[in-house]
């Protein structure tokens, strides 16, 4: 998409929520344009759906627009551009006048309405802030992640062995530090400085911290991993709160940052990164004992519950999983079971598409989302096609529980296999697969498992996916074609 489409879209977009002068806040995900919105009844949900750019709207904590990988990221920056425009003739006709109080109680409302979420519950809240430390970190996972795979088909098939140090040294260098980037990420998200959560998070990762012992042992670089650095910079934003309120302010300067190092530092060693490293330990080796005993249960589990925790917002908690195992082992033998949900989503949306000729709206909606499915972008066939019609979601849940079943089924054989980086899914997977029996052997795998979702999917939805009575109400055209219609007396058919 050009930078003209991009700004056009963002143009299009803007007036539908509510103009400049109702964001609150923008950010941007892998797929979805999030807008924090002052007054959510000025929003056009079904403008906003009849955009060719938008596959669709989730109103969460934020209103969430659906734009696809890759497009979101560059219609953003023209969002921004757009809104800060717009603000500034307001803000120049506005500033001289007085603000009353009625003003700020108005303001004070939109704010408090805004931020109401819909099952907010303190889990959830909590859940979104973990994932909002790792969600910025999944590019470079994603790029890294691809060129450590392409580094191994080089090394195993003995071709250019003069670039691959330099592929492996380009793959590896984010993931030695990764921990740094959490730690700024968490100090940022939870209010504190984040130069300083990533100064303590540095200290799990510097080679000399192989000379100290704590707990009888002697700790190891990157021990705890991001478990420990998330940990680590949480304590350095209290310690930096409470600095914040005692220290007198002409000393806050030098003895804050100082302390909030200090304390937090000499916790982390000899505490947090101990610890953290168990607990990280902990999850790879049962994540390991859970596939290769019962991975069948386990991959139909976790297949067919993934797309219900999506929609319950309870995936998140899933992110630092999937990060402490790509520490471990290079990657997550948890994400391509998790990705058969969306192979059971694409399944259950073609037999809806196939048992509903006559809807030409839906069909219509089904043909444009299913290209983003089938890259694993669920969200437009979620909320436009299974959710909203009920029995086809729980349908899709049996395809994903049956292409889980079909991938844990070989890890429970030996056939281990995982992603290199989180946030890919379906077809958009095959660059990160990595695994210990080939990558012939992992691709074969990780596509029967697409396929049996995909079929699975389809028939549980072709079959059990409709009532008689949904079929009478929705198998019509709710957008009929009058174009020959006669509607003139003159035109009407003689009466024989």
């Amino acid at each position: 998409m050009s930078t003209d489409k991009n700004r056009a879209t963002a143009a299009a977009i803007l007036p539908l929520v509510g103009g400049p002068d109702n964001i609150a806040s923008i950010a941007h995900c892998m797929t979805r344009l999030r807008i924090g919105l002052l007054d959510r009844s000025l929003v056009d949900d079904e403008a906003l759906r009849a955009l060719p750019a938008v596959m669709g709207v989730v109103d969460d904590d934020t209103y969430q627009i659906v734009l696809g990988p890759g497009t979101v990221a560059r219609v953003t920056p023209e969002f921004e551009a757009l809104v800060e425009e717009g603000r500034r003739p307001a803000a120049a006709a506005t500033a001289p006048q007085p603000v009353t109080a009625d003003d700020l109680a108005a303001q004070g409302a939109a704010l408090k309405e805004a931020r109401k979420t819909r099952n907010s519950t303190p889990l959830k809240l909590f859940l979104r802030r973990i994932a909002n430390i790792f969600v910025p970190l999944i590019p470079a996972l994603i790029g890294c992640g691809i060129i450590a795979g392409l580094n191994g088909v080089l090394t195993n098939a003995g071709w250019l062995p003069g670039v691959v140090p330099a592929l492996a040294a380009i793959a590896s260098g984010f993931m030695s530090l990764i921990a740094v980037f959490v730690g700024y990420n968490t100090a940022k998200e939870f209010g504190g400085t984040p130069i300083l959560g990533g100064a303590v998070a540095a200290i799990i990762v510097f080679p000399g911290i192989a000379k100290i012992d704590a707990f009888g042992q002697h700790l190891s670089p990157g021990q705890g991993g991001v478990l420990g650095a998330l940990a680590a910079a949480v304590l350095a934003v209290h310690v930096e709160k409470w600095c914040r309120r005692w220290v007198p302010e002409a000393l806050d300067v030098l003895v804050t940052p100082t302390l909030t190092v200090l304390i937090s530092g000499l916790v982390t060693i000899y505490g947090l990164m101990f610890l953290a490293g168990e607990a990280s330990a902990a999850i790879g080796t049962f994540a390991d004992w859970l596939l290769a005993t019962g991975g069948a249960f386990a991959g139909l589990v976790l297949g067919g519950l993934f797309l219900p925790l999506v929609m319950l917002g309870l995936h998140q908690a899933l992110i630092p999983i999937h990060t402490t195992l790509i520490e471990q082992s290079g990657y997550t033998v948890l994400l391509p079971i998790l990705a058969m949900a969306g192979a059971g989503q694409v399944g259950a949306a073609i037999a809806v598409y196939c048992r509903l000729p006559r809807n030409r709206s839906l069909r219509t909606t089904i043909k444009s989302a299913l290209p983003a499915g089938f890259l694993g972008v669920g969200e437009p066939l979620i909320y436009g096609v299974s959710l909203p019609l009920g029995r086809p979601f729980v349908t899709a849940c049996i395809g994903g529980a049956a292409g889980g079943a079909f991938v844990g089924l070989f890890n429970q054989l030996g056939v281990a296999f995982g992603s290199t980086a989180i946030g890919p899914s379906g077809w958009a997977l095959f660059p990160l697969l990595n695994g210990t029996s080939g990558l012939g052997a992992t691709l074969a795998i990780y596509a029967g498992g697409l396929v049996v979702g995909y079929l699975l999917g389809f028939l549980a939805t072709y079959f059990f996916g409709f009532t008689r009575r949904m079929l009478t109400d929705l198998n019509t055209d709710p957008q009929p074609d009058t174009s020959t219609t006669p509607t003139d007396p003159a035109k009407q058919p003689a009466v024989v």
